[in-house]
């Protein structure tokens, strides 16, 4: 008699005690059989076990199959894998739902804190065998400040001048003596419409001037890229910057400093503060849904789970110079000759981009939905459907507390494509297609990455992003397009429809509620409400902002019945085909009510 192991024992005790429903629990075991009173401990073996009863074509599966996530927190080493294997259909779908307290989480603990004079010290540990090195700190659910030299960033000092030749910045000496022997110090320099994360090599004090000098390769990029640029004027508008990750900057209760060489954290509380709980993150992302354009993965569903703590640490190791949205650039600087490009203007730059990472990504996909689903506490994107991905849903989501963009989806022209030029494959497959962003309440996103948004999409075709409530962020709302182009492309049939925009442009200009680049035949920008904008005193044009703003290339774009609270809109350099009716204040109040979250969503305001 052959004997069978105990996995094939174990699956054959599922199939029997309802295959279709398979349950994780974070004190389950992965040996057990995934039932409601043995669950697994973790999703990626109740996801393996999914697969097996797929590929085995087992009966109990034809209604689709559904992992229970217990309560509690599932803490990851590495990000969740969801593969074509994994995919369900559109009659028999992979739902992984909780009952809305269950935690895929990329956090560590530290612990055993001690008291040295006017800080807690702690020693950080390591990370899935490696020393862990993290760029947020979050004490008792609350993101601590990474130690800088200014509380107040309108008290930031203002650089002297540029000097691309030699690869300086000329700041007042002041603001930089007292780092003059930090080891990893950084810039965070204010550039129009970004900030740039700048890793300081040197410091060379000369009277009441400093010269700062950069690692590679953030230094050649900033300097030899023309947009955004450091600003310095005659008017007193020149770029405002701040100083962190320094010790000697560790001077204001609520801040920290990661002493990475010594593997020490220091915390300075608050009066009266007491540490139950600090969480540093430990990894950049926590699902990657990713299948190839011939396998997609298809049919999967997220609900009530929520996705927390996340770093990125790339500006920690080259630095992050942004193009614009986050976007950070792997090359680019000025090209003479301009370069000709029919119907457009001459182009007297070149640049190729890099993506920031993602708490989620989806790529190659089709039909994965998001529903009820919580984001926050991350360290860059909270998700992104990035690369060939086809229908989908966000709906019903909160986003909160994230350092970049709230979400972000479709091309930003890939890594050897150069972003001015338009982005129309042969395989129209590659492109994101048919997604509807709804009903989801993003705010505080943005709060490291300045100039990245609320909702960010890129060359997309057939998207809705309808009756969204996006407000405390640092740049635009929305943006929807890319290109910097009026020729036609993949972009088209796209819908920004009902969605309420307030409390807008804490940190950045050259910003709108709502803002749109590049030709995108058939697309709408209708009924939104844009109001309450902030007015940052280091803003580099006090002047350049706008409750609607179509940019470079934006085409065939109708614009029409968006209720804002004054008349100030931008069409720059626009191409053809668009129309602009019935915007400002004039609009029927019915739209301003009507905007932003239905009533079944407006509890995600309260979280």
């Amino acid at each position: 008699m052959k004997r069978l192991s105990i996995t094939t024992t174990a699956l054959l005790i599922a199939y029997t005690l309802s295959a279709a429903d398979i349950f994780v629990s974070p004190r389950g075991n992965d040996q057990n059989p995934g039932t409601d009173t043995s669950p697994k401990a973790t999703l990626t073996a109740a996801l393996r076990q999914a697969r097996e009863l797929r590929r085995l074509q087992d009966e109990s599966i034809k209604d689709g199959i559904t992992i229970h996530l217990a309560s509690g927190d599932y803490h990851l080493y590495e990000s969740v894998f969801i593969r074509p294997e994994d995919s369900g259909t559109e009659s028999s779908p992979t739902t992984i739902t909780s009952d809305g307290h269950a935690t895929l989480n990329g956090g560590v603990e530290i612990k055993n804190w001690k008291k040295q004079g006017k800080f807690l010290v702690a020693d950080v540990p390591t990370f899935n065998g490696r020393p862990l090195d993290f760029r947020q700190l979050w004490i008792n659910g609350k993101k601590a400040t990474r130690a800088r030299d200014v509380a107040d960033f309108e008290k930031m000092y203002r650089i002297i001048n540029n000097d691309p030749k030699n690869e300086i910045l000329w700041v007042p000496t002041a603001a930089v003596k007292k780092i003059q022997k930090s080891p990893y110090a950084e810039m965070v320099l204010h550039e129009m419409w970004c900030v740039a994360n700048l890793r300081i090599k040197s410091i060379d004090i000369q009277g009441d001037s400093a010269a700062v000098r950069f690692h590679n390769p953030e230094s050649r990029i900033q300097f030899e890229h023309p947009w955004p640029r450091p600003m310095v004027t005659k008017d007193g508008h020149n770029s405002a910057f701040y100083l962190t990750n320094a010790m000697e900057l560790l001077d204001e209760p609520g801040e920290w400093y990661h002493d990475i060489d010594n593997r020490k954290l220091y915390y300075y509380p608050r009066k009266g503060e007491k540490i139950s709980q600090a969480i540093v993150p430990g990894i950049e992302t926590l699902v990657q849904v990713e299948g190839t354009l011939d396998r997609p993965v298809s049919h999967i569903r997220f609900k009530n789970i929520t996705f927390q703590y996340t770093t990125w640490m790339r500006p920690s190791l080259k630095g992050h110079v942004p193009l614009q949205a986050g976007m950070y650039m792997t090359d680019g600087y000025k090209i003479r000759p301009s370069m000709i490009r029919k119907d457009n203007h001459k182009l007297d730059n070149q640049g190729w981009l890099g993506r920031p990472a993602s708490a989620v990504t989806v790529k190659a996909a089709r039909h994965i939905d998001f529903e009820g689903c919580r984001f926050r506490h991350l360290g860059s994107t909270g998700i992104d459907y990035e690369w060939a991905t086809e229908g989908g849903n966000i709906r019903g989501c909160l986003f909160s507390d994230i350092a970049g963009n709230g979400i972000l989806t479709g091309s930003f022209s890939p890594a050897a494509h150069e972003t001015h030029l338009p982005y129309d494959p042969a395989d129209r497959r590659e492109v994101c297609t048919r997604l509807t962003i709804s009903n989801n309440y993003i705010t505080d996103v943005t709060n490291e990455d300045w100039g990245t948004l609320g909702i960010c999409a890129g060359y997309v075709s057939d998207i809705n992003i309808e009756h969204n409530e996006i407000c405390n962020v640092s740049y635009s709302g929305i943006s929807l397009g890319w290109g910097w182009t009026r020729t036609v492309n993949c972009m088209r049939n796209n819908r920004v429809h009902a969605n309420r925009i307030h409390r807008y442009a804490r940190h950045m200009y050259d910003v709108a509620g709502i803002y749109t680049l590049g030709s995108q035949p058939h697309s709408w920008v209708t009924e939104n409400c844009v109001y309450d904008i902030f007015s940052p005193g280091y803003a580099h044009d006090p002047h350049h902002w706008f409750y609607l703003y179509t940019d470079e290339g934006s085409s065939f774009i109708t614009v029409k019945d968006n209720w804002t609270e004054g008349e100030k809109f931008l069409k720059n350099a626009n191409g053809p085909g668009n129309t602009w009716e019935n915007n400002g204040p004039m609009v029927n109040d019915s739209i301003k009510t009507n905007a932003g979250l239905t009533k079944e969503y407006v509890h995600l305001k309260e979280e």
